[in-house]
């Protein structure tokens, strides 16, 4: 009987060599992600915003995009734009994260919509605070019919946009919406970044920042907090979802 149970046992690595590659082995799909979805994103953030800090006119690519874009410029596709952009916004987005917090509370996901909330709140403080930090001036290139008057960098629309469809994402992973999801959040936050720079009131780099920093936070948090990967109607809801992990317990009990 003591054979058996000592075969149960997980084996003791006999080296610390040994223990570092079953780690690696175990581990080896969240250091991807860690790297790829927060590692990359928060370099290639916090060079532009370097940059940004050392030169307020931004990079050589920013002006002859946003000019290319307005070359287009006419009458009908002003007011297409600054309705369309409109979808981007925050007090548009709130709603649509509203509900999916609903749908969540219906199904007793307490863990995934703690991450939604954790995930949009801590978006809206991290762009706010940014634009407060480095202080960007939009650009001023032709007069826009839909001006807006606070800084510049990075873009609320984009990170706001980009912030929503990654939540999506993450929630649907391994899910039959996911690619759907993946799909149309492609053509959503295209649609609003391309409104942005056609209105003249971000550089293309305050759209990629806000997309960088947007998914870094996203992914970075969903790492920790670890929500469920289904948000399926039709499912019912894990076990994981309404009790902790035990990880978590045995923090909480040493605290």
């Amino acid at each position: 009987m003591a054979d058996l149970e000592n075969q149960s046992l997980p084996s003791k690595p006999k080296s610390p060599l040994e223990l570092g590659r079953k780690l690696l082995i175990t581990h080896w799909r969240a250091l991807v992600v860690l790297f790829v979805g927060v590692y990359v994103p928060l370099q290639i953030f916090g060079l532009l915003a370097l940059k940004v800090e050392q030169n307020r006119g931004g990079f050589p690519w920013d002006l002859p995009i946003l000019m290319t874009i307005h070359s287009v410029a006419q009458p009908q596709l002003d007011k297409f734009a600054a309705l369309l952009t409109k979808l981007g916004s925050f007090w548009t987005v709130l709603p649509m994260m509203m509900a999916i917090a609903l749908i969540l509370l219906l199904q007793r996901r307490w863990r995934s919509l703690t991450y939604l909330f954790v995930t949009a709140a801590g978006s809206t403080i991290i762009n706010h605070t940014a634009k407060a930090f480095w202080h960007r001036v939009r650009p001023d290139l032709w007069t826009s019919v839909a001006p807006e008057y606070d800084y510049s960098f990075p873009s609320g629309h984009a990170m706001t946009s980009m912030t929503l469809i990654a939540i999506l994402v993450i929630l649907t992973w391994d899910s039959v919406w996911c690619w759907l999801t993946v799909i149309l959040g492609s053509v959503y936050i295209l649609a609003i970044a391309w409104t942005r720079l056609y209105l003249g009131v971000h550089f293309p780099s305050d759209i990629i920042a806000a997309w960088m920093v947007a998914i870094a936070w996203a992914i970075g948090v969903s790492l920790i907090m670890r929500p469920s990967q289904s948000t399926n109607i039709t499912n019912d809801h894990p076990a994981s979802e309404t009790k902790l992990l035990p990880e978590e317990q045995q923090l909480i009990n040493n605290q």
